[in-house]
């Protein structure tokens, strides 16, 4: 799992992608300390009425947009901390806020979005051509809106040390193409919603696309990382089968018994956090088993190749059949040791385990603003708190842009009506569970009426069809 997810929020996610992109001489290293830079420099501008030549607002309405049109909400454990943080709206606003700490050694968010991209493609070339595409997105051109292009001008005269361009990217796909074939999963889903999310940039603000970019990435990135976790799970369970002589024979069966072929983390108005810890949980046993595995193979002095796909773990779990009574005991001791003494970690108290929940609950769940006049201002999430209580459970629930977004992209690249059920099947993607039954009565039914995304029908199944949100006239290649 690289890069290891930590704290992270839609809008560090969407930041950090900017600068992953084509943010040239910006990096998470850079962005607290260019913060703290700007906001120094903006208020001694203020004290000596001055501003950049080339800038059109003086320093008290720069100020103004900054702290106020532009703020983003901090949490209520940051109500007293001062930086700068606003809304991700344009790359450059990504020189000098979104980063997932305030020190200098925050983790690349984006370059997980990227990995993903590749993941999820079905070659290098075609990633490539989505990873070009997502900065032709990002980028601000004449064809977006006024505001849009004045803040990306205007952020750069204030602070003028990033340029725009796009990087050259060395990522290399890391699935095997023979396990990708017909495989189902969060990244490939993801690749072709983010082709349909860009196609759709013409038809509204740029306000507007970014959130419904930022909906779309939030659910992805959290289903690719419970993804990864059930991976690792599933393949520990080839090897430690194997070291009781069992396991899976020959690569068609691995490839089976590694990859689910249905996979499911969340299921509507369910309470979502303890399904994604056991399986943070399980990646975290998975780990140590694995390397408890192939450190006796080395010991051994078996050659064995990187679990990285059903014929490299086909392989190992054949050459740990062959270890004699006395290693296989020694790696079932050795485990049970560090379990004991790790428990906590394994409990996801702390560590990784701890990480990878505080990465799942920030991402998915609606934004806990220390201003109460922002309580609203996310609507792109996918979990929301069941009550107004600190304790009360996040549950699954998705906001309207989320909604928007995930119709939108259900029907991308259809022709003809379609029934709710084509929404149900497009978050079983995503592993998130809903029966196309329930939708009619539920909350989410009760959204889709509020947005204009449904025509009762009795003809339909659950009486419900689609309307597609925006009108697109670009052609789509899903």
């Amino acid at each position: 799992m690289s890069p290891a997810p930590e704290y992270a929020s839609s809008e560090v996610i969407l930041s950090s992608l900017y600068r992953h992109v084509g943010l040239e001489g910006s990096s998470e290293r850079t962005v607290p300390q260019r913060g703290r830079e700007l906001d120094r420099e903006v208020q001694r501008s203020r004290d000596r009425s001055r501003k950049p030549d080339d800038a059109a607002l003086d320093a008290d309405t720069f100020h103004l947009l900054l702290h106020s049109i532009l703020e983003s909400p901090k949490l209520p454990n940051q109500s007293s901390k001062r930086f700068v943080q606003v809304t991700p709206l344009v790359p450059q606003a990504a020189v000098f806020s979104g980063s997932a700490r305030l020190s200098s050694n925050s983790w690349p968010a984006g370059a997980l979005v990227r990995r993903m991209v590749w993941l999820g493609s079905p070659n290098d070339a075609a990633a490539a051509a989505t990873w070009t595409a997502l900065f032709e997105g990002l980028s601000v051109s004449e064809e977006d809106d006024v505001f849009a292009r004045f803040l990306q001008q205007e952020m750069s005269s204030w602070c003028p040390e990033s340029s725009w361009a796009e990087f050259e990217v060395t990522e290399r796909g890391t699935l095997d193409p023979a396990d990708r074939s017909g495989l189902q999963y969060p990244a490939g889903r993801f690749v072709r919603d983010l082709s349909a999310i860009i196609a759709a940039k013409d038809a509204m603000t740029r306000r507007q696309w970014t959130s419904l970019l930022e909906a779309i990435v939030r659910i992805a990135a959290v289903a690719h990382v419970t993804w990864l976790c059930d991976v690792h799970a599933r393949t520990w369970n080839c090897i430690r089968s194997s070291l009781d002589g069992g396991g899976p024979v020959g690569e068609t069966e691995t490839r089976t018994a590694m990859f689910p072929q249905r996979f499911q983390f969340l299921s509507y108005g369910d309470r979502a956090l303890p399904g994604i810890k056991d399986r943070a949980s399980a990646f975290l046993q998975a780990r140590l088993g694995m390397n408890a595995a192939l450190w006796t193979l080395q010991e051994a002095g078996i050659s064995c190749q990187p679990l990285s796909s059903a014929q490299s773990v086909a392989a190992t779990c054949e050459s740990l059949r062959c270890l004699s009574a006395g290693q296989i005991s020694a790696i079932k001791e050795l485990l049970d040791e560090v379990s004991e003494r790790e428990t906590r970690t394994l409990l996801c108290k702390k560590g990784i385990g701890s990480n990878i929940m505080e990465f799942a609950r920030h991402v998915l769940g609606q934004r806990q603003a220390a201003n109460p006049i922002l309580r609203g201002y996310d609507q792109g999430y996918a979990l929301r708190k069941r009550g107004t209580s600190n304790a009360s459970p996040w549950v699954v629930g998705l906001g309207p842009v989320s909604v928007l977004a995930l119709v939108h992209c259900a029907l991308a690249g259809t022709s003809g009506p379609r029934s709710v059920r084509r929404l149900s099947q497009h978050l079983a993607g995503y592993g998130a569970i809903v029966d196309h039954r329930d939708i009619a009565t539920n909350d989410l039914g009760h959204q889709l009426r509020m947005l204009g995304l449904v025509l009762d029908s009795p003809d339909a199944e659950s009486g419900m069809l689609l309307v597609p949100p925006f009108e697109i006239t670009q052609d789509f290649a899903g």
